[in-house]
């Protein structure tokens, strides 16, 4: 008898090996917790610099820990005397499609959105703190980035991501810090440091295992990183994240 449980543990075993094979599977699906932090921000917000430090603040004392910030610098306030340097449209778009997820009237900023279900005023440090330590206790399927070459233009990058029905893989480009001097609107006369600043955000789909993205103007190893998240695109929930790191990269193109 026991000799007969030993061949059919073997068996199952072999047969779960060969369907992994099959799949492509090279090892379990890894699990680990992360907080991707979303700030919405603006120059011409005069309430935006204490929210714009404090992230620069979290920044800083996550270092080594999965945490991952992307702020997005948007173009409503334009128009109110000063035009913000690194404003997009793409951004204030993006807010708006999580007031729509999160079933909110209106836009405003500061807002910080953590892991695409928990939003705050994004200088409210007390939110902020919980909203992490919530995040960083729960884990999810690791995703696995890596870059494989770049240039000042382009990367092409490994991604171990399969695409799912219902979720979006997303890379930002990130400037990791500016100062800029404001000489006009609210915040008139200030120098303004800024942390993670997203440059672009390229919604991708592999193939092959990987993706081939263009690189801002100014893109440089040092100074700028990738970021990469999987979305639930109903209900904006980030499954998963993942830095990238450049200098890692085995050759050029």
């Amino acid at each position: 008898m026991k000799t007969f449980l030993v061949i059919i543990f073997f068996a199952v075993a072999m047969l779960a090996a060969s369907l992994a094979f099959v799949r492509g599977d090279r090892r379990p699906i890894a699990e680990k917790s992360f907080a991707l932090v979303e700030l919405f921000t603006s120059e011409g917000c005069s309430s935006c610099p204490s929210a714009d430090e404090l992230t620069a603040k979290i920044q800083r004392e996550s270092n080594g820990k999965p945490v991952y910030v992307l702020a997005y610098h948007v173009d409503y306030w334009d128009r109110l005397g000063w035009k913000d340097s690194f404003s997009s449209p793409l951004w204030s778009q993006r807010q708006r499609q999580y007031a729509s997820w999160m079933k909110k009237g209106n836009v405003y900023t500061p807002q910080v959105v953590v892991n695409g279900k928990t939003e705050f005023v994004g200088s409210d440090e007390r939110s902020f703190r919980k909203a992490l330590q919530q995040a960083l206790s729960s884990k999810s399927p690791e995703l696995i980035l890596s870059v494989k070459q770049f240039t000042a233009t382009s990367a092409l990058i490994y991604t171990g991501y399969s695409p799912a029905k219902g979720t979006a893989l997303y890379l930002a480009c990130v400037q990791k810090a500016a100062s800029i001097r404001v000489s006009r609107g609210e915040n008139a006369g200030r120098t303004l440091s800024h942390t993670n600043i997203v440059r672009s955000l390229q919604q991708v789909v592999p193939a092959k295992a990987q993706v081939s993205i263009k690189l801002p103007t100014g893109f440089d190893s040092s100074s700028w990183e990738i970021i990469g998240f999987v979305q639930d695109t109903g209900s904006g929930a980030i499954i998963s994240a993942s830095r990238i790191a450049l200098m890692d990269a085995s050759a050029k193109i």
